[in-house]
């Protein structure tokens, strides 16, 4: 090194070091996990008030509403596929519940669909 040259300090030992106290410990995020437990129980309290449901039971359910939204999704997806759209309308996720559910099922889930869009539409007016 030359007479008269500084040499400047590097990022790291310009900072000091924090101290921690007992207080400040960061909290950690947790993973954030879907499901419908919220969802299954709301209804269920709505059909029979007075009845529970175990943990056991509502990861099952859990299961399976995963289960048939992942059929309705992949058949809606298909059939738009198949007319060479970009959309995905509520016209193919009512199909797709007719081709997935079973008879009297797929009628239910129709006419709740039905009056779900319904519903929003009217509310975003």
């Amino acid at each position: 090194m030359t007479v008269g040259s500084k040499k400047t300090p590097s990022k790291k030992a310009a900072k000091a070091p924090k101290e921690k106290k007992d207080g400040d410990k960061k909290k950690r995020k947790s993973k954030r996990t879907e499901s419908y437990q919220t969802y299954i129980h709301k209804v269920l309290k709505q059909v029979h008030p007075e009845i529970g449901v175990s943990k056991r039971s509502m990861s099952i359910m859990n299961s399976f509403i995963q289960d048939i939204f992942q059929r309705i999704a992949a058949e809606a997806g298909k059939l738009v596929s198949y007319n060479s759209k970009a959309t995905l309308s509520s016209r193919e996720i009512q199909t797709a519940c007719k081709l997935v559910l079973p008879g009297e099922l797929a009628k239910h889930a129709v006419s709740e669909g039905t009056k779900a869009v319904t519903k929003y539409q009217g509310a975003s007016q």
